[in-house]
């Protein structure tokens, strides 16, 4: 007898997710199959306007999870063994819309590169708020040329402009440029600046403020450091950040990675190369930047310490059957804050 688990299912464009069974898979030669124990939530409009693209209908969404695994494929050598904690990017995106593959569901298979142990002194709640943030900001780095093991030396004055600094992704893109040896600059509401600054933000500024960009950029001078890489991370971040690099790039070429989606007619800037940061889609080259960034870079530093779960947590309860008004809550706006399901 086939053995079955519930799933929040999407039928169509605009939900709502509605619960049910799903037969429970097998994972592949190079799966993990895990019982996830939260969730974390991303954009809720993927729910309610099919953005970022849902590719089939009916769909099973999500991607952050932490939990148990179950079993693993014949050929996982990375992955911990059955039993262990971990915490995984789980997305049917990358599997052509494979409902087996996402996220909001009580079984789900993810690929062994992208599931790790999740250390004792972590609760699922924190493990689930990581995977999608750290990936993303991590791929960044990759987008902009910069290898994951580089490290600046303060002698170096390597600076980085992180615009969008107390979100999800722009947490964890904090916490890694430190990592990488950056004089971090960064954008977040003022309420958020010490908690920024605990993660490694070496200097804070409002972006609300009229003159954020000239007060950015007097600090990098003050510094003398050098700024020609940044991350957008936010809607509305690359033309406050174009002008911040048009002062301070000199004559280098100076990168951008934009996480939102690059609509066409996007601000530029001359000698500026401006990336959509996004995935490699050639599937041996994805599993090669996931396994660098979740097995070779986040693994080692959420175990010792030196990465931790961000941002703050928000927990709704609920289960599944809960999901779709945690996703209410988020369309109504959240601040520094990750919304977390326990499945």
């Amino acid at each position: 007898m086939t053995a079955t688990h519930q799933a929040a299912i999407l039928p169509q464009k605009g939900g709502p997710l509605s619960v049910g069974l799903r037969d429970t898979p097998e994972p592949g030669p190079n799966e993990v199959l895990i019982e996830v124990k939260a969730v974390a939530l991303n954009p809720y409009a993927q729910r309610d306007r099919g953005m970022p693209l849902v590719l089939i209908y009916p769909a099973v969404l999500g991607s952050d999870v932490a939990g148990i695994i179950a079993k693993v494929g014949s050929e996982v050598t990375t992955a911990p063994a059955p039993g262990s904690r971990v915490l995984a990017f789980a997305s049917s995106f990358s599997k052509d819309g494979s409902l087996d593959h996402g996220a909001f569901q009580k079984f789900v298979l993810a690929p062994s590169e992208a599931v790790v142990a999740l250390p004792e002194a972590l609760s699922f709640e924190q493990g689930a708020i990581v995977p999608m943030g750290a990936m993303a900001a991590l791929n960044a780095w990759t987008t902009l040329g910069i290898l994951l093991d580089t490290k600046y030396s303060p002698q170096d004055k390597q600076g980085v402009l992180i615009w969008g600094g107390a979100s999800s992704v722009g947490t964890y893109a904090v916490q890694s440029a430190k990592s990488l040896g950056f004089t971090v600059y960064a954008t977040a509401s003022p309420k958020h600046h010490d908690y920024l600054k605990k993660l490694g933000a070496d200097a804070l500024f409002d972006y609300k403020d009229a003159d954020v960009v000239s007060q950015i950029v007097a600090a990098v001078k003050k510094d003398g450091v050098t700024l020609h890489n940044a991350h957008a991370v936010t809607p509305g971040a690359l033309q406050p950040t174009l002008d911040v690099l048009k002062e301070t790039k000199g004559d280098a070429v100076a990168k951008v990675a934009h996480s939102p989606p690059l609509l066409p007619g996007h601000p530029t800037l001359e000698k500026t190369e401006i990336t959509f940061n996004y995935p490699a889609q050639d599937p041996a080259a994805r599993a090669k930047n996931l396994y660098q960034s979740f097995h070779g870079w986040l693994a080692p530093r959420l175990q010792s310490g030196a990465v931790v779960p961000s941002p703050h947590i928000q927990v709704e309860g609920g289960g599944l059957e809960g999901l779709n008004a945690a996703l209410d809550k988020l369309r109504a706006g959240v601040s520094g804050t990750k919304i977390v399901v326990p499945i």
